[in-house]
């Protein structure tokens, strides 16, 4: 049999697993910065924890897990009757299958919070690296298992919290040289909206299709709202809202002319405020931007909407690598009421399919192995063994070649896994307790005393 993976799932080498852990540790690095404490929650959630919590398009994209042992079940019947209608709608009962694959971090951080209230100090300030999964059709950017890097505050409604949360975005794009947008909206002023243009029952059919905009364009989004239900007088209406240009603060001044209800009028003072404190803090390398068009697709944010995309006009990836948002209901579905929570989560595959199209990735971060010690024979090896376990008590990575091999081979190891140096210890250097040290990127070779060794890698 041929070996394959699932499409839209990857193998990981050891080179791209040291790039990863280049974008995990300074995501990593940025959270614990921000007072940021690290958890961890299983793969699979149950079934019913995470259904209804992303919207209809969401649900459809959960991997669900067929129950175990199903046949040994004495209700072939039932079963039987299950799965039909599962080929049907598309929905699953737990007859079939109880757990699923996590979509997300966030709904199963709101779980934790809930079963873990006793033991906490809020607001608590959250941060976890896991793969997700979802059932999408992979495409370049988009695949079936990948990262997120999230980062939450959970019981506080104070908009410092999103300032906090932006500025790590500028932070953790700073120190990996990508010029980055924020894209900033509110919840509420889309529900303003949608009570402006008296559709408020269709509040989450406006939103899913109005998100859609840069990718299927104006005509197509219009179509989807009259297909949905909106009457073309509403359509007309929303029309103008939606195309509003000009700089931060014309936006908002426009909106707040045109939606005088007192949730529209709510969202933009919010969006007003974060701006207004974040815009003179960020970094030249990051921009900000009001998008009244940013809707997300997700059901359980209320308040602002964050998601971010590279500046790179040149660059062929434009989907999101960061997004975001305030949830202020979502630990209420488990029986915690009033649990307000903002959080962002950082998209690390896409940010390596970037990092790699921009030749981002800074040339020590390949090297994992710094010394590479020739094998000469019996004589030689416990000096360099010696030699190596004092590299390691100064945390640099040495490795001995395990085999009295050809110098070719030996050396051809050093130069494909780039290792920058090797030490040559022979007869002689033994002799003299020195070291020879060849520099592999310019072949140039120099004779240090072994008390030398480490300080003269420390520095190179």
């Amino acid at each position: 049999m041929k070996p394959s993976i699932p499409r839209g799932t990857r193998d990981f080498g050891p080179q791209e697993m040291t790039r990863r852990n280049y974008i995990f540790d300074t995501i990593r690095d940025v959270f614990k910065l921000h007072g940021y404490l690290q958890i961890e929650t299983p793969a699979m959630e149950n079934l019913s924890t995470l259904t209804g919590k992303y919207g209809e398009e969401g649900d459809q994209l959960l991997f669900k897990i067929l129950n175990s042992r199903l046949h040994e079940s004495k209700e072939k019947e039932n079963l039987q009757k299950a799965f039909d209608k599962t080929l049907q709608s598309a929905t699953n009962t737990d007859v079939l299958t109880e757990r699923a694959l996590r979509y997300d971090l966030t709904v199963p951080f709101a779980r934790y919070v809930v079963m873990h209230q006793n033991d906490m100090t809020f607001p608590f300030k959250r941060y976890q690296i896991q793969n997700v999964w979802r059932a999408d059709k992979p495409q370049k950017g988009r695949y079936r298992e990948f990262y997120q890097c999230d980062a939450d505050v959970i019981g506080s409604t104070s908009l410092l919290n999103e300032i906090d949360l932006l500025l790590i975005i500028d932070e953790v794009f700073g120190k990996l040289g990508l010029g980055v947008t924020i894209k900033l909206n509110n919840r509420k002023v889309l529900a303003g909206i949608a009570e402006l243009i008296d559709a408020q029952d269709k509040i989450i059919d406006i939103t899913v299709a109005i998100d859609k905009l840069d990718k299927i364009g104006e005509q197509k989004v219009l179509e989807e709202l009259f297909a949905k239900g909106l009457s073309n007088e509403a359509i007309e209406k929303l029309k103008p809202i939606i195309f509003i240009q000009g700089n931060n603060e014309s936006k908002l001044e426009s909106l707040q002319k045109i939606i005088a209800n007192d949730i529209g009028q709510k969202g933009i003072e919010e969006l007003k405020y974060i701006v207004e404190k974040v815009g003179p803090m960020l970094s030249s390398n990051c921009k900000i931007e009001t998008d009244i068009t940013l809707a997300r697709g997700l059901n359980y944010y209320t308040g602002a909407i964050i998601e971010v995309k590279v500046n790179d006009s040149r660059s062929e990836f434009t989907s999101s690598i960061c997004g975001g948002g305030r949830y202020d209901d979502l630990t209420g579905i488990f029986g915690l009421a009033n649990m307000s929570g903002v959080g962002i989560s950082f998209g690390a595959d896409r940010i390596y399919d970037v990092l790699m199209e921009a030749n981002l990735f800074p040339n020590d971060v390949e090297f994992n192995t710094q010394v590479l010690f020739v094998n000469f024979g019996e004589a030689e090896q416990q000096y360099c063994l010696t030699l190596i376990k004092q590299l390691h008590s100064a945390n640099i990575s040495a490795v001995m070649f395990p085999e009295q091999a050809k110098m070719k081979k030996q050396m051809g190891y050093a130069d494909a896994n780039k290792i920058p140096f090797v030490a040559l210890i022979g007869s002689q250097e033994l002799q003299d307790q020195t070291i020879t040290i060849k520099q592999m990127s310019t072949g140039n070779q120099q004779c240090i005393a072994k008390s030398e060794l480490v300080n003269f890698i420390l520095k190179s």
